[in-house]
């Protein structure tokens, strides 16, 4: 009763506040909305006046659709790295990209601090065969400096017809001097996903890049070999790729709560995509292997497994690509590619110039042993005593034949010892095993 009292009494003031407090913001929106639109006019009115002068007094005779298209390049350039303008050339060109099969090096690059820099070659393409490294900053592409240099213009100028070739001159970690390196381009195919056995218990899968089969080959990895007691996933050197398919092999370890999620200004763009608890493999022992080559999609997988404590990371600090673009028609034949939203890990991190910290930092190189002088010059004689049964026998036999096969399946303990990285995974794997073998 003494709280309506208090209301009836205080009546008169009471409207007059909430008459303010309706009628002021509608007149702030109002005026904000007035301003908003002046100064669109008023920016508006500059381009244009900017456009009117270069087409009549700029030392080349410019078509006005020159002229804006140098405008739009400019805008799209300046946004960020990764946003970019297509003409009807650059719109095609990406249109045969995306169909799978292109001839060019096998490169995956992007813009870090302003330099063209290597992302990571691929597997088995004429980048990889030539020697170019992840990290590498490219200086030159044949004659042409790459500074100031968008990373459309590059792409389009490493793409061209197999068997033509290129140089580039890239700047490397620990190298006193730049490096010119040859390359003959080809039709780029790529096979995304390898795998191998370590020591009959350990499955090794290789995913190079995220193409639409990716889980599909995982599965089919995981299905042929149920007796695996633990799996390392190298994602070195890997650039990336469908959304989708990182997910999906995500999704094949952890059983529930967010894997990744997008976000941007429009609600529409956002999403977030959770784990299922159908056909999840969610207890056994995993390493991730990840370096500066591993970017987007790469960082997707790696970064959700290490949020949810269901694998071990371990190797380099990976890119720190973690933006979404989509193409946005403009019309038949030209195109804007537009950043439109960032990547969150599950705890709310970004990706996005950051980069996923391994567990475990190692650098890659040789392991270093000391050889047993011995055990070498008995192996020596075993092989020199096969190759003169050999001699015997005429050809080899069936068995050694086989052998070479399976040897290609198999990851030997020479490999190990040549990659620091995989060997400790092997080893952080092995205690995995002997712990979860344990509860």
């Amino acid at each position: 009763m003494k709280h309506k009292r208090s209301f009836v009494t205080a009546g008169f003031f009471s409207t007059a506040v909430a008459l303010s407090l309706m009628t002021a913001p509608g007149l702030l929106a109002k005026n904000r909305a007035q301003t908003d639109t002046v100064s669109k006019l008023e920016a508006l009115t500059k381009f244009t006046q900017v456009i009117s002068t270069v087409e009549h007094y700029y030392v080349d005779d410019l078509t006005i659709n020159e002229i804006i298209n140098k405008a739009i390049k400019g805008l799209m350039a300046n946004l960020d790295a990764h946003s970019s303008f297509l003409d009807a050339k650059s719109f095609k060109e990406m249109k045969i990209q995306t169909s799978g099969e292109f001839g060019g090096l096998g490169i995956t690059v992007g813009m870090r601090d302003g330099a063209l820099t290597v992302i990571a070659p691929l597997d088995g393409t004429p980048a990889d065969k030539a020697g170019i490294k992840a990290g590498d900053i490219i200086l030159k592409i044949d004659d042409k400096s790459t500074l100031n240099m968008t990373l459309d213009e590059a792409v389009k100028l490493m793409r061209g017809k197999p068997g033509t070739k290129i140089k580039l001159t890239v700047v490397r970690k620990n190298e006193p001097k730049p490096i010119v390196i040859p390359i003959t381009r080809a039709i780029i195919k790529i096979q995304s996903v390898y795998t191998k056995k370590i020591d009959g218990d350990i499955l090794y899968i290789r995913v190079v890049s995220f193409d639409q089969k990716v889980v599909k080959d995982v599965k089919k990895a995981l299905a042929d070999n149920p007796t695996a007691k633990g799996i390392i996933i190298d994602l070195r050197n890997n650039p990336g790729g469908l959304l989708d398919q990182a997910v999906g092999l995500v999704d094949l370890f952890v059983d529930h709560g967010v894997i990744v999620s997008q976000k941007g200004r429009v609600k529409e763009e956002n999403d977030v995509y959770k784990a299922h608890k159908e056909g999840t493999r969610a207890k056994i022992p995993l390493v991730v292997l990840v370096n500066g080559g591993s970017a987007s999609a790469s960082e997707i997988v790696s970064g959700s497994l290490q949020d949810h404590r269901r694998a071990v990371i371990v190797g380099e600090k990976t890119f720190g690509k973690g933006s979404v673009q989509i193409i946005m028609p403009i019309n038949k034949k030209e195109a804007l590619r537009l950043t439109i939203a960032r990547y969150y890990l599950p705890s709310g991190r970004t990706i996005q110039a950051v980069g996923v910290t391994p567990d475990i930092k190692v650098p890659f190189g040789k392991v270093q042993i000391e050889e047993d002088t011995f055990a070498i010059k008995e192996a020596e004689l075993k092989k020199h005593l096969k190759s003169e049964l050999e001699k015997i026998d005429g050809k080899k036999s069936d068995t050694q034949s086989s052998k070479k096969e399976d040897d290609k399946k198999v990851i030997t303990e020479k490999e190990l010892h040549d990659d620091n990285q995989l060997k400790e995974g092997v080893d952080i794997l092995r205690a995995l095993i002997i712990t979860h073998g344990r509860k």
